[in-house]
């Protein structure tokens, strides 16, 4: 490597507008020589600034570099000079998926697979994030557990009804297995009705969620659409702040549910 980026150093300082440019910038940067490898990437750039690929060298050193905002315009140029840059969309694709945006990422990434079928790495990240996208499971739940029962599975915690408290999917019962799911759903129907009235006589807007700590079990009623409530329950120790996130989570995984359904 010591050899080849010397050799191509003689060869870009004997030829400025040699593409030569191309591998030695991105020997460089992979040697995390940044300064050098900018100056190659920035030098490229003035003389070819409709080249694809410098565009995506000079992107793949600001991303090594920490300049991420700026790694993702450049790889958008070479998205606009080319569509199909394999490089271009697998670096906006793991941009995507640093911000979260799992979705955004999956869509980039397998747009590069398709480009470059035989990259194994890509691939297990193209996995990766399918996985990350798949919805948990809505289960059964059971509202309260009395000490002398056994704890509840993981699998008894969750209960989707719809606006008349119906149940749409889960099946709850009492600690003596008896099946409550229906008088259960039209408590959480009125619940969340008083909760509108509460929210509009003081003027706070729509109601979002509601948190209830017991002694017991702490409890979470939120709203994955207008016309469904989604319940939630978990043991105390579980802090009530992260009992909330926990159902905002689930009820996004109900909400992708419900829309698949239709």
């Amino acid at each position: 490597m010591i050899d080849d980026i010397r050799a191509w150093t003689a060869e870009l300082a004997a030829d400025p507008s040699s593409l030569i440019f191309l591998r030695l910038g991105e020997a460089l940067r992979r040697r995390s020589q940044m300064e050098a490898a900018l100056k190659v990437a920035v030098a490229g750039l003035t003389r070819y600034p409709h080249l694809p690929d410098a565009h995506d060298l000079y992107a793949r050193i600001l991303s090594d570099a920490g300049d991420l905002e700026r790694a993702f315009d450049e790889w958008d140029m070479t998205l606009r000079l080319v569509p199909t840059h394999a490089g271009a969309l697998k670096g906006i694709g793991f941009l995507y998926f640093r911000a979260g945006e799992n979705e955004l990422a999956l869509q980039h990434l397998e747009a590069a697979l398709q480009e470059t079928p035989d990259d194994e790495g890509l691939a297990q990240a193209v996995e990766r994030v399918r996985d990350l996208l798949q919805p948990p499971p809505l289960e059964p739940v059971e509202p309260e557990v009395e000490a002398s029962a056994p704890p509840p599975t993981p699998d008894e915690r969750v209960l989707l009804v719809d606006a008349g408290g119906l149940p749409i999917r889960g099946r709850l019962t009492d600690p003596a297995g008896v099946e409550i799911g229906e008088r259960i759903g039209a408590l959480l129907a009125g619940t969340a009705r008083e909760a509108a009235r509460a929210a509009g006589l003081l003027s706070l807007g729509e109601w979002q969620g509601l948190l209830i700590e017991c002694t017991q079990a702490n409890l979470c009623l939120v709203k994955p659409t207008p016309e469904t409530y989604l319940f939630e329950v978990q043991d105390p120790d579980v802090p009530i702040g992260q009992l909330g996130l926990r159902a905002e989570r689930t009820a996004r995984a109900a909400r992708r549910w419900l829309e698949a359904m239709r």
